[in-house]
């Protein structure tokens, strides 16, 4: 399984950069590209959720460097890739005061922004909690950027700063299917969001 094989090496080498290599650039690229198809290709057996996430986790930690929008750009592409059922996994941030654009992103071409006041991505963000959705249709204010979403889960992303907590914006994932997320994925899904918040070099502002 991909997870196994130091996932190319991709935080060393930056695929061909990086490391002293007695092979040519060609050769490490090529070699490189297999291995990132096999990324591509290969999907975490889910039936085992804690399994599951344990894989998930390490892999995403092989995917991670400390750029912010590489970073949200590969996670959100690794969530899409193993996590069956989804239509949407990305992220919005918080670019403006009490407004969250839209960021890196797998799925189709979603709103560009919404308020903290409004929607399931809104109150994760206002309340800096996880909100689980089994039914988005029943959800008060609930933002349809894909018309196919059922059920939603939104993780924030919170760092400590020396005035305070910041909320740098939020996870969001959707589901066509009712009910598609557990506690589990809760849980997992904010430890992944954990490693991502502190492996990563955040600006100012975005």
């Amino acid at each position: 399984m991909y997870s196994s094989i130091n996932r190319c090496n991709i935080k060393s080498k930056s695929c061909g950069e990086g490391q002293a290599s007695t092979k040519s650039p060609n050769q490490d690229l090529n070699e490189c590209d297999k291995l990132l198809s096999m990324f591509q290709t290969v999907r975490i057996n889910y039936v085992d959720k804690q399994a599951f996430y344990a894989e998930l986790e390490a892999e995403i930690r092989g995917l991670l460097e400390t750029t912010w929008f590489t970073n949200l750009s590969n996670v959100s592409a690794a969530l899409m890739q193993h996590l069956p059922d989804l239509n949407w996994a990305g992220f919005y941030l918080h670019a403006k005061s009490e407004v969250l654009q839209l960021g890196p992103f797998q799925g189709l071409p979603a709103c560009l922004s919404m308020p903290f006041t409004k929607g399931v991505c809104g109150k994760a963000a206002r309340e800096r909690v996880s909100v689980l959705v089994d039914d988005v249709h029943e959800f008060p204010g609930h933002i349809a950027c894909d018309a196919r979403s059922r059920s939603e889960l939104v993780i924030p992303l919170v760092i400590k700063t020396e005035i305070g907590e910041r909320v740098l914006g939020v996870l969001d994932l959707d589901s066509p299917l009712p009910a598609r997320f557990t506690e589990e994925d809760r849980k997992g899904l904010e430890r992944i969001a954990a490693i991502l918040v502190g492996s990563t070099h955040w600006p100012t502002e975005f």
